[in-house]
This record gives structure tokens, C-alpha cells and sequence, in this order.
């Protein structure tokens, strides 16, 4: 029978059921798992279920029986690949769960800067209404989604459908080539020129060496004068401390990040304490991946993958 341990249950909503695989088990399950308690935890484990709890060598060493690492999320960069493949731990991920969700999130942050929702809803919890002498106040500018031109970095599963969505509401899109192509690939506009032309760019690529602060202070001085920056990707895409300078310079009109470089953030994390003191740059802690429906589609991904692997049909297999 085999021992399936979930390190960090509370990744997921407690009122959403987790399906259990259709294989012999016990099951157990932590809210969170701290690396103090690794070794009691994984000891006798045969299947791991991490959403990012880091599995590094050290870790997997502690681990004799292990077999599989099955991750509830897209991103693997909590576990140490080479080592699980010389432990020979096969380790798989979830995909394509959120075409719907994400791109939702972000043509919802698209409509809350281009019509300074988060201004409006403040002035309305002050009662600012009551005291105009008009039927409407005009505190604040609101301009139209449809005509916008929508620059989107990374055309995977998620960028493409980012795009359809955009499309759908009248933006003309943009797809932008790697910023050090050396031609532009049909389909794509060089990467400074999406910068130039975009109304709002969207971040959609995975997170490499290469992308690593991808929008920093030369990159977000060439966006285009007043647009936005919208990032439901990785947080590290974005130098932070460059797009508080960007915000504050007022040469971008605002932005949206559902991600952060660290999760979660400190309280007095620089772009947080903006985030209450102004009304054009929206947080929200990492969330666009999580409707109802998309959490339901990871889990049972999480499920069909131990299901495999059990039946010596591995799926989803990222190890090296």
C-alpha cells in the first residue's frame, strides 16, 4: 500500500474536496510543513504532493521510499530536479488548467485601472457621492478598453488565451518577440516595439535566467508614455523597485500584479505600502491561477497523475 503525503494542504481552499487516487494508499495530509518537520513527515513517504514546499537534494535524502513527486501547480522550481533523477524519483506537474481564470483576472485588472475602480469604490466607502451637487462626480478619468492595443510577453497556453480574450473586447494585440531575437518570428512585433505601441502590457513568460527582472528601468522607460503594466506571471519578471520608480516618475499610468518576488511579502514590503497609499497600482496575493473550477482541474490532474504513474504510465514528467 502505498504512503501518499500532502505537505502543504492549505495551498487550497478548505472547502474544496481533494479527490482521492483509485490506487491502494494511506493518505496524509499537513496544512503546512515547515522544513523542521521534513524529516518525520517524508521519511516513510512513497508519493509526495507539494505545491511549494522546496524539495532540495537534502531533502529528497531524507526520503528512502520515494517514488513520485507529484505538484499541484505548473512551476517546479521548489524542487531540485537533478537530484530527484539520480534518487529516481519521477516528479510531475499540472497543466493548461488556467486558460480561463488568468486571463479573466487580468482583463479584470485591464478594466479596474482603465476606469479607476479602486478610486471610485474608495471615494464611496467615505460617502464622497453624497456631498456632490450633480447626479455624478468626476473625480477621476475613466477611458475605454476596446481600441487599446494589448502587448503580451509569452504566447503559451496562457498568452494565447489572454489574447483571444482580448480580442474578444475589441483590443488589438500585440505578441512580442524575445527581447535578443535575432529576427522576428511571424505572428510576433520586436520586442521594442510592442513596448512603444502597447496601451498595456501583459506578462505571460516563463521565468529563466533570461526574463529575470525582464522589466526593469530601461525596459519600463521605453513602454509606451501612460500605459500599464499588468503581471499575472511570475513575480520576478519585474524589478520591483524600477516600477515604483516608473509609477512615481508618472511615466506609466498604473499597474496590476497578482505576483510578487517573495511570497508572500513582508508587511513593509516597498510595493505593498504603495499599493495602500495610491489608487493605480492593484495587488492581489497570487490568485488569478484560483477560481473554483481551475483548483478543482488541478487536483484532479494531481490525482490522474499518481494514477498513472501507478500504472507505469507516467504523465506530465518534468525530472531530468
Amino acid at each position: 500500500m502505498l504512503n501518499i503525503v500532502f505537505l502543504d494542504r492549505e495551498t487550497f481552499p478548505a472547502d474544496i474536496e481533494i479527490p482521492r487516487p483509485a490506487v491502494p494508499h494511506q493518505w496524509h495530509e499537513y496544512s503546512y510543513t515547515p522544513k523542521s518537520k521534513l524529516p518525520e513527515r517524508i521519511g516513510d513517504a512513497d508519493i509526495i504532493i507539494t505545491n511549494k514546499v522546496m524539495l532540495d537534494a537534502e531533502a529528497l535524502s531524507l526520503a528512502p521510499r520515494l517514488k513520485m513527486v507529484a505538484i499541484s501547480a505548473t512551476g517546479v522550481n521548489n524542487i531540485d530536479l537533478a537530484a530527484a533523477s539520480a534518487h529516481g524519483i519521477t516528479v510531475c506537474n499540472v497543466r493548461d488548467y488556467a486558460q480561463v481564470t488568468v486571463p479573466e483576472h487580468m482583463l479584470s485588472f485591464i478594466f479596474a485601472l482603465k476606469r479607476n475602480l479602486a478610486g471610485w469604490i474608495a471615494d464611496q466607502k467615505q460617502k464622497r457621492w453624497a456631498s456632490s451637487r450633480q447626479f455624478c462626480a468626476f473625480n477621476y478619468p475613466i477611458t475605454d478598453v476596446r481600441g487599446s492595443t494589448l502587448g503580451i510577453v509569452g504566447r503559451g497556453s496562457l498568452g494565447r488565451a489572454t489574447g483571444a480574450l482580448a480580442h474578444a473586447v475589441g483590443m488589438k494585440v500585440l505578441y512580442a518577440e524575445r527581447p535578443d531575437a535575432e529576427f522576428v518570428r511571424e505572428g510576433y512585433t520586436a520586442f521594442s516595439d510592442v513596448l512603444a505601441q502597447a496601451d498595456v502590457l501583459s506578462l505571460h513568460c516563463p521565468l529563466t535566467e533570461q526574463t529575470t527582472k525582464l522589466m526593469n528601468d530601461k525596459t519600463l522607460s521605453a513602454m509606451k508614455a501612460g500605459s500599464l503594466l499588468i503581471n499575472t506571471g511570475r513575480g520576478a519578471l519585474v524589478d520591483e523597485a524600477a516600477l515604483l520608480r516608473a509609477l512615481d516618475s508618472g511615466h506609466l499610468g498604473g499597474a496590476a500584479l497578482d505576483v510578487l518576488s517573495e511570497e508572500p511579502p513582508k508587511a513593509d514590503h516597498p510595493l505593498l505600502v504603495a499599493a495602500a497609499q495610491r489608487n493605480n497600482l492593484l495587488i492581489t496575493p497570487h490568485v488569478a491561477w484560483a477560481s473554483d473550477s481551475a483548483i478543482r482541474e488541478v487536483l484532479a490532474q494531481v490525482v490522474h497523475n499518481i494514477e498513472a504513474y501507478v500504472a507505469r504510465r507516467p504523465q506530465n514528467v518534468v525530472t531530468l
